[in-house]
Parts: C-alpha cells; structure tokens; sequence
C-alpha cells in the first residue's frame, strides 16, 4: 500500500522530467515558451500528488487523466521545441521516451485505480 504520494513511481518520474525541463529551457528566452513547457511538466507531478490526497478512487483517477494530458502537452511543445530549434532530435527522443513511460505508469494506476473500485 502506498502510504504517501512520493512513493508512487509515476511521481517519482515526473519530478525527474521537471527537473531535466527546467535544466534545458533555463536560457530559453523564449519566455512564453518555457514557461509553457515548464508549467506542464509541474502539471503532472502535482495532480498526482494532489489526488493522491482526495478522499476517493473516483477523484483520484480523474487527477491522473489531468497528469496524463499534461504529459500529451509536454510532447506536443517537445514537437514545436525540435521544430524551432530549442531541442535537437536526441534530446526530443529521450524526452518523449520518459513521457512515453509516465503516461505507462498513469494507465496501469488508473486501471489498477478503477479495478480496486469495482470491488468495493
């Protein structure tokens, strides 16, 4: 049982994405664009954190799709990153391989989430 939510590991990869993002745009000046791609990453730790702390499954599942879609908007601004020219194909496949890995994580909690429901 998880006791608290810095256990669960797609939280855990989440925050290593936060931090590779924040590393790489730090001297983007792109200001709207960082931010942008900075705020979704944060996105998806904190819904995971923050429905772990609801009071029910049913919530919870609905943070993780939240997360989930934030990871979709990470990759789409990865897309426009690699198109301009702030990232170069590497990074753009590391990155979209650990997203790849978060959203994994996120759906097999929230199938996990939603059997653990139905058994109640």
């Amino acid at each position: 049982m998880i006791a608290k939510f810095e256990e669960i590991q797609s939280w855990q990869e989440a925050r290593g994405l936060v931090k590779v993002i924040y590393q790489k745009f730090l001297e983007c000046r792109d200001y709207g664009f960082r931010d942008q791609i900075q705020r979704a990453g944060i996105s998806i730790m904190s819904n995971i954190a923050e429905g772990f702390e609801r009071n029910s499954n049913k919530e919870f599942i609905n943070f993780l799709f939240i997360a989930r879609g934030s990871c979709a908007e990470v990759k789409s601004l990865l897309y426009s990153a690699l198109d301009i020219g702030y990232i170069d194909e590497t990074f753009f496949r590391c990155m979209f391989g650990r997203l790849n890995k978060v959203t994994g994580l996120l759906n097999g909690f929230i199938s996990y989430l939603k059997s653990n429901s139905k058994k109640k």
